[in-house]
């Protein structure tokens, strides 16, 4: 199969929030500059649309001059993304195919523009703001980052399933001889921070929390429950870290816990403990059971009892196993193949398998659509 040109150009759409490829938190922003460097590397011409402070070997034009967060800025961010998209709408003839990583925000990019666009969606589409857009945009081609995030909305226009990925090589393989339980992520009670807590009360065994504690719901979070458990002994918090760092926490933690309620659309946590060769006891939420075979890279659990009951079994899983599987199943490579051919599919207006299932760290291509509505009214995002 060959492209219309060679190297084909490439336009990559970062909301301006957070930098390319973020300092800590940021999981969108991480996925873009994995393929900002991974597509750049293979020769094809690339282009981010991002914060100003963003680091990528690629061309870079700057949307803000820094990202909003780092700049102090905590009001809409709304005009910022219209700035972008009108930016990158201007801009669209330069490119061969853009792929938009703005949620919602950048359906009206993907109506409106001459060259075809391919957005993942990288939230939640059960609920919330994407998730209200959607019906009013089912010409849109999405990507889903896994089955479960898919199936919420089977009706929309899905080009494809690709799981995230990550050069997780860097990972050191630990033993875990650090005897805790470790929880990383966000302070919000969807995460899982009480079961957390209560699941190492239970167990004996200490949590070590690393996350953020900056923004008044978090800090309401730390204040409730982490506080209190850190004055017992229970847990240790250690605020967020990233770097190596935290691939240490990883390398050697008994297990990451992910007991949250919160419909995960991926779990980039669960891949990286993965390839650190540390077990993942996740509830039965979201894409987790994708990510985590139970009985073989951790154990898919329905609540704290049952997390309880599996502590026990930690010692019967092989970490070099772990780490193996996870590395061939949540490459950056493979996932950058499958944007790849993706990408191939919408430029010659292939039809894709109707595959109905994922397997981990591959695609299924569902739909390939490059439908337009040039006469549609733009509406403003109201997000």
């Amino acid at each position: 199969m060959s492209f219309r040109r060679s190297p084909l150009r490439i336009a990559l759409v970062a909301p301006p929030v957070v930098p390319v490829p973020p300092l800590r938190y940021g999981g969108t922003e991480r996925i873009v500059g994995v393929l900002a460097d991974q597509l750049h590397a293979r020769g094809y011409e690339v282009t981010l649309y991002a914060a100003g402070d963003s680091r990528v070997p690629c061309r870079l034009v700057p949307v803000v001059p820094q990202a909003l967060w780092r700049s102090g800025f905590d009001g809409n961010p709304a005009p910022f993304f219209e700035r972008e998209v009108e930016m990158v709408l201007r801009d669209a003839a330069r490119y061969d195919i853009i792929h938009s990583h703005l949620e919602g925000r950048g359906f009206e990019l993907a109506r409106n523009s001459p060259t075809p666009v391919v957005s993942t969606l990288h939230g939640r589409v059960d609920v919330g703001p994407t998730a209200l857009m959607l019906d009013r945009y089912l010409d849109v081609g999405l990507v889903a980052i896994s089955a479960n995030q898919r199936s919420h909305f089977p009706h929309a226009n899905w080009l494809a399933v690709v799981h995230n990925g990550l050069p997780l090589e860097q990972m050191p393989l630990g033993s875990g001889g650090g005897g805790y339980l470790l929880m990383v992520g966000r302070l919000a009670p969807e995460k899982g921070i009480p079961q957390a807590i209560e699941l190492s009360r239970r167990s004996g065994l200490p949590l070590v929390v690393a996350a953020k504690a900056i923004e008044p719901r978090e800090i309401e979070i730390y204040e409730s429950f982490v506080a209190p458990a850190s004055a017992l002994g229970h847990v240790r918090f250690v605020g967020e870290v990233g770097g190596a760092a935290r691939d240490q926490l990883f390398a050697n933690a008994m297990a990451t816990v992910m007991l949250g309620d919160w419909p995960e659309p991926f779990g980039l946590v669960a891949i990286e403990s993965l390839a650190a060769g540390t077990p993942v006891i996740a509830r039965r939420a979201g894409a987790l059971p994708e990510i985590v075979e139970s009985g073989t890279d951790g154990f898919v659990v329905e609540d704290v009892d049952g997390a309880v009951d599996v502590i026990a079994r930690i010692g019967e899983l092989d970490r070099a196993t772990i780490r193996q599987r996870a590395l061939a199943r949540f490459s950056a490579e493979r996932m950058v193949d499958g944007y790849v051919d993706v990408y191939e599919r919408v430029l010659t207006g292939a039809s894709g398998s109707a595959a109905e299932s994922v397997h981990s760290g591959t695609f299924s291509a569902l739909k390939a659509s490059t439908t337009r509505d040039p006469g549609a009214v733009f509406e403003r995002d109201r997000v």
